[in-house]
């Protein structure tokens, strides 16, 4: 059994320059936690495989493709491979997230 903690995962350095720790990373997945503080944003991006966001703590902003949300702790959110998106935290607290990307990315992330 492999038990992670986010505080002692592995910093992973990010094209967004937000908090991200890397939690699982193997052929078959990929999972990641992130953490933006407020006023911090994902640059719009898209990526070459489908990722889904679940919400940890907080609120936030999902935009994927045309749509944009507000989104709150407990909530899956399915953002489909090549479509570009991004995550903002426009609250006063911080909005914690799960990245995680199924299959593991084997190619670059798109930014937009």
């Amino acid at each position: 059994m492999i038990i992670t903690n986010y505080k002692d995962a592995e910093k992973k350095d990010n094209p967004h320059g937000v908090t991200v720790h890397k939690l699982y990373d193997t052929e078959h997945a990929q999972v990641m936690h992130m953490q933006l503080k407020p006023g911090d944003a994902l640059k719009k991006h898209s990526t070459p495989v489908d990722v889904f966001f679940y919400v940890l703590e907080g609120e936030g902003i999902v935009e994927i493709g045309d749509e944009q949300q507000t989104v709150t702790r407990d909530m899956l959110i399915e953002s489909p491979a090549k479509i570009p998106h991004r995550l903002m935290n426009e609250s006063d607290s911080l909005f914690r997230f799960l990245v995680v990307k199924v299959p593991r990315q084997t190619e670059q992330t798109k930014m937009m």
